[in-house]
């Protein structure tokens, strides 16, 4: 199976990018890279990793997306960039995923520019993995940041490629699907979300997900639901807000457990319990958003990813790529335009 890896455009430079696909690498006998960016400097850098260059193909790529590129200059200029470069292994079918530690914004606009929209999908999402109190660990939640709109229709989307996600990503066979409202009763919400609450339904069964209905902020974690849908702002707020949560309780924790020597000792004790704990809520563990409704797929690791963040989000490309999950979401996507359609045409008949 081969990851196409944009090297370049991280926080941490392409050092850590190196390190993270060795880590992955040695998890994984069946995993082999085409890494993209400055020819030399990927070579020495690869070459101490042992036998990591006999896995990887190097394809030069001078140029970098900076985290400050607007989307529309990369859109103009971008070609000849390792994000670019990336993409279009994906295009040309040498490999089955890629993933960018770099600029989302521009990363966005490259995929839909060079991989284009999978037909019906209106507003490409980016999902993120949330834990949980589920069996596998985690919710899926989108968007959380690929467009701060979304109508009912795309919404509607959303459901579908998140339970596919979830069935591929997770083995659940028949995923619960909520709608993220600020309450659970029907009358609540903006009106898109009340016309999404009445569509979602409509198609639940065909494509093999549960309905559960709106759910609140407080059940993005809980055991209630497989996947969560929301427009874009909603969704990045929540997972930034989400992020820093966990940073801060784990700094809390630290500083609450070095305050005396009985503290320390108390700490010293519960060494195992809390080393389970900071593993639960370690961002680098859930590091990678998915560009679902893409021809092909997109992993972005986050910009500040060190080893460990960067393996996650090639482990993550790996498992979905090994699935065929762009084979059957793009399947699930043409099936539920084609459902909608004979949606729309039963009322349309009614109404005359």
């Amino acid at each position: 199976m081969v990851i196409s890896v944009d090297a370049m455009g991280g926080d941490r430079g392409p050092a850590t990018v190196v390190a993270g696909m060795a880590e992955s690498a040695s998890k994984n006998p069946d995993i082999r890279f085409i890494v993209h960016g400055p020819r030399a400097e990927l070579e020495r850098l690869i070459a101490r990793r042992g036998d990591l260059a006999r896995r990887c193909d190097i394809r030069d790529a001078a140029g970098v997306v900076t985290m400050g590129d607007k989307p529309s200059q990369v859109l103009r200029k971008g070609e000849g960039t390792s994000m670019w470069s990336a993409l279009e292994s994906v295009r040309r079918g040498e490999a089955t995923a890629a993933v960018s530690c770099g600029n989302t914004g521009a990363l966005m606009a490259l995929s839909m520019l060079r991989l284009r929209k999978l037909p019906g999908v209106n507003r490409p999402a980016i999902a993120c993995l949330w834990p949980s109190r589920n069996p596998q660990g985690f919710n899926v939640m989108l968007d959380v940041g690929a467009d701060i709109r979304a109508d009912a229709q795309d919404l509607l989307t959303y459901a579908l490629m998140g339970a596919s996600y979830a069935r591929n990503g997770f083995g659940l066979e028949r995923p619960r699907v909520g709608l993220l409202n600020v309450g659970t009763e029907d009358h609540k919400g903006r009106p898109e979300l009340k016309q999404a609450h009445e569509l979602i339904p409509t198609t639940a069964q065909a494509a093999n997900f549960d309905y559960v209905g709106f759910v609140e902020g407080g059940d993005l974690p809980s055991a209630r639901v497989d996947v969560i849908v929301t427009d874009g702002f909603t969704g990045n707020v929540a997972l930034k807000t989400g992020e820093g949560t966990a940073k801060l309780v784990g700094e809390l924790l630290k500083e609450a457990f070095g305050k005396s020597v009985l503290s320390k000792f108390a700490a010293l004790l519960a060494m195992g319990s809390l080393r389970r704990l900071q593993k639960r809520i370690d961002p680098r563990r859930v590091n990678g958003g998915v560009f679902l409704g893409l021809n092909g797929t997109v992993v972005k690791s986050h910009g500040s990813a060190d080893a460990t963040g960067v393996s996650a989000a090639i482990k993550l490309a790996f498992r979905l790529a090994q699935s065929g999950f762009q084979d059957r979401l793009a399947a699930r996507v043409a099936q539920s335009v084609a459902a909608a359609g004979q949606i729309n045409g039963s009322k349309e008949s009614e109404a005359s």
